[in-house]
């Protein structure tokens, strides 16, 4: 059988610079390392610059670029000042916005601020962060923004009323943005991961009836670990993805496929 094999170049990120909010620790931290190891040079956030020094020199082993900046996705003027810094350190490529926040309550017992603080982090944050990034790729024509979603941006769980309203929101953000720099030569795309343990889900990852319903929920029977994302990631950023956009890859193990098994709720 004749054929040829298949141009895996079109996965190498050498020579381009990714911008990845939230990479202190977590699936950001992962995530950058796939992209470096891909190739990328990168710039990094958290909301404390000097949280950055140990992921900067993890990332730097690999022989790579990369540009601690403080962001807060909150304020307008850090997110602007952000931007301005990575720009200024180098043309940005990619850009994955990781950074994020939860709120684990009652929809009974959600304060106007917990909603607020979620909402204003994961969805307004991703949109403004996008926009800034996105005018700067629109002026070289081209680039790839990775919203990041989850298994809530299409399921529903008691407890995550905030969260799951901002996971929604930025699957719908995704297309429309993918709809407005489409013309730019930019793709959008979201990476919605389903259950992996990370620091801000620690909690949950303690009750061990909890994990045994979501791994039986899973058809691949175990939930999501270190460097599940790293191929998704690397496909959305690179050359590999040139005529995707605007979609939505779940990265979940097959929790949502749609078994009738019970789906569990989130532990306070």
């Amino acid at each position: 059988m004749s054929g040829s094999s298949p141009d895996l170049s079109l996965f190498s990120l050498a020579g381009r610079t990714a911008f990845v909010t939230g990479a202190s620790r977590g699936l950001g931290l992962q995530m950058a390392k796939a992209l470096a190891r891909a190739g990328a040079d990168l710039v990094i956030t958290a909301r404390a610059a000097d949280s950055l020094a140990g992921p900067r020199a993890e990332l730097e082993s690999f022989g790579r670029r990369v540009t601690p900046v403080a962001l807060d996705l909150t304020s307008e003027t850090s997110i602007r000042t952000a931007a301005a810094a990575a720009i200024a350190a180098g043309p940005i490529d990619v850009l994955v916005n990781n950074a994020g926040c939860n709120v684990r309550k009652p929809a009974a017992d959600v304060t106007w601020d917990d909603w607020n603080t979620v909402l204003d982090t994961n969805l307004r944050g991703t949109f403004f962060m996008s926009q800034a990034i996105g005018r700067h790729m629109a002026d070289r024509g081209r680039g790839r923004i990775i919203t990041i979603g989850s298994i809530t941006s299409v399921f529903g769980f008691g407890g995550l009323a905030p969260y799951t309203a901002s996971r929604g929101g930025i699957r719908q953000l995704t297309m429309s943005l993918a709809d407005a720099f489409g013309p730019q030569g930019i793709t959008v795309n979201c990476l919605a991961p389903g259950w992996f343990r990370t620091a801000q889900n620690d909690v949950m990852y303690r009750d061990e009836a909890w994990v045994k319903s979501i791994t039986d929920r899973t058809p691949l029977k175990r939930p999501g670990q270190a460097g599940d994302l790293d191929g998704a990631v690397v496909f959305l950023a690179s050359d590999a993805s040139a005529f995707v956009t605007g979609q939505t890859l779940l990265v979940d193990g097959g929790f949502t496929t749609g078994s009738t098994r019970a789906v569990p709720s989130s532990p306070a």
